[in-house]
């Protein structure tokens, strides 16, 4: 079993959620997958002070920032072919709202990177599963408009704490076409006919302990569509 791991860059405020994606790694590993993590060469939008939340004035690029969660084990998303995977898994982190999506800028308005879009359709077309976590089901939302393809897709809930408008965020993906559930940081969902798993994580004001077995119930139902 082979899995592509999605990143945006390195850091939940501008980048991939780092807990989120390192769980992911294990979790995968755990599961018997081997993984190869994958990055867009192209310049984040804006480079975030994580202890201060204050824009910096310096540069930095998607590909070499996610390359640092993968220890250098990444490839570029242009060389990333489908039939090399069995799944595709996608972290959250401000960089699937900011880097491969503007959804953080414009909500269900936003554009997609036009790479990160065809491979979200090629593993849909290829029928092999998705699974998006924490914020990145935006990205799925986005990458289906105009498809004909509508998903049940969740970014958490109201009944736990947030420090996110999840009903605001579940109508621009609606409005999108996508069907909107409400799932809690330790549940996922299965949207069984288009073969995608979506689950909370760092939407909710969770712990890492929390994030860490939401993930692993997922990548096992992962497992379970590809064995």
């Amino acid at each position: 079993m082979k899995a592509a791991l999605l990143l945006s860059g390195s850091g939940v405020y501008d980048g991939s959620e780092i807990h989120e994606a390192v769980l992911s790694l294990l979790a995968l590993q755990e599961e018997g997958f081997t993984v190869q993590p994958c990055a867009p060469d192209i310049d984040q939008y804006h480079v975030i002070n994580h202890t201060t939340g204050t824009e910096q004035t310096e540069k930095r690029n998607v590909f070499f920032e996610s390359a640092r969660i993968a220890r250098g084990n990444i490839k570029k998303l242009e060389e990333i072919r489908v039939g090399d995977f069995n799944a595709l898994v996608m972290p959250g982190g401000f960089g699937a709202a900011k880097n491969l999506t503007t959804w953080a800028f414009q909500g269900p308005e936003a554009t997609i990177v036009p790479e990160v879009k065809s491979l979200i359709l090629d593993f849909l077309k290829a029928k092999k599963p998705i699974l998006a976590m924490c914020i990145s089901p935006v990205v799925v939302a986005l990458a289906l408009k105009d498809s004909g393809i509508s998903a049940n897709l969740t970014v958490g809930t109201t009944e736990e704490k947030t420090p996110y408008d999840i009903p605001a965020i579940g109508q621009g993906m609606a409005s999108l076409g996508a069907q909107v559930s409400m799932k809690r940081v330790n549940e996922f969902l299965f949207d069984e006919k288009n073969k995608i798993i979506t689950t909370p994580c760092y939407m909710q004001d969770a712990q890492i302990m929390e994030i860490r077995n939401g993930i692993l119930q997922a990548v096992r139902k992962l497992k379970q569509l590809v064995v």
